[in-house]
């Protein structure tokens, strides 16, 4: 299953969209909530539930001890957000001054995620928040860099309006640049698009000279519970954001496969450390939403 890696140039719906994405796969799924920035699922969605003794800032100490007590930690600091307990978060920082710490956390972090997704078949989201420059390349501390280095696709979240393409453009590419010269390929890089506003699907990318690889309808009721929690809607799980979701990760899954021919990928060696990280993450303590 692949690992897909969000991002944007100003918030657009990306962690909602994350979100989406996760809930409807129809596969396990995880959503790793790594915007440096910090995160707003676990005060918005989760609704608090999930103190702060849950999440991302604690993989960095576990990080500095050895692989084996990363993935330790990693299951030990997923949360349920389905009542079958097949969809998961990793919920992110609670306070942007702990992002410095994971710095040498998000190669490793980044080899955890691709193990979920290639040894148990998890369907993988990163959130990895608004991207940050410095002097046209990924800011080192403020972007998770590696976590996109190993997604195979990377998602810049877009609105189809001329301020959210105009914000986008920028961005094309560095984000091609760091593809090329430090993971598989530029053509791990798409769209998504939130189909809010004039634009269709083929004037965006072309405006962007990048594909639209998924697209979500603008469906406020929906990603307004997705984004503040409380009550679902009525109909909430036949909502036309949840559907066009489910037909995303198939077409993302399905992309994925073909890309993986096409670049002649063997599956990787699973490192040993990482191995027991798929029994840990059955049986990883946290709680569930329901």
């Amino acid at each position: 299953m692949p690992v897909t890696a969000l991002v944007s140039a100003k918030s657009c719906g990306t962690t909602a969209s994350a979100l989406a994405l996760t809930l409807a796969s129809r596969r396990p799924s995880l959503l790793a909530e790594c915007d440096p920035a910090g995160g707003t699922i676990r005060a918005g969605f989760l609704q608090g539930a999930v103190t702060a003794g849950y999440g991302l800032y604690h993989l960095a100490a576990a990080e500095r001890v050895g692989s084996a007590e990363l993935a330790t930690a990693f299951a030990h600091h997923l949360w349920g957000i389905d009542d079958a307990g097949h969809r998961k978060l990793l919920p992110g920082l609670t306070d942007p001054a702990q992002a410095p710490a994971l710095t040498r956390t998000w190669p490793a972090l980044a080899e955890v995620l691709k193990v979920l997704a290639a040894d148990a078949g998890h369907d993988v989201f990163v959130d990895a928040g608004r991207l940050a420059l410095e002097a046209g390349r990924l800011h080192p501390t403020l972007t998770p860099a590696p976590l996109l280095h190993a997604a195979d696709f990377v998602l810049l979240t877009v609105r189809a309006t001329d301020q959210s393409l105009t914000l986008a453009r920028h961005l094309i590419e560095p984000l091609r640049t760091e593809l090329d010269e430090h993971a598989t390929g530029s053509d791990a890089l798409g769209l998504l698009l939130i189909e809010d506003g004039p634009y269709r699907p083929t004037q965006v990318a072309a405006a962007l000279h990048t594909p639209v690889l998924a697209a979500l309808p603008w469906d406020t009721e929906t990603a307004g519970y997705l984004t503040t929690g409380g009550r679902p809607p009525r109909g909430y799980a036949r909502s036309p954001l949840l559907r066009h979701a489910r037909s995303a990760t198939d077409q993302l899954e399905a992309l994925a496969q073909r890309r993986s021919i096409h670049l002649n990928r063997s599956a990787p060696d699973t490192n040993p450390h990482l191995a027991g990280v798929l029994q840990r993450l059955t049986n990883a303590r946290g709680g569930s939403r329901g």
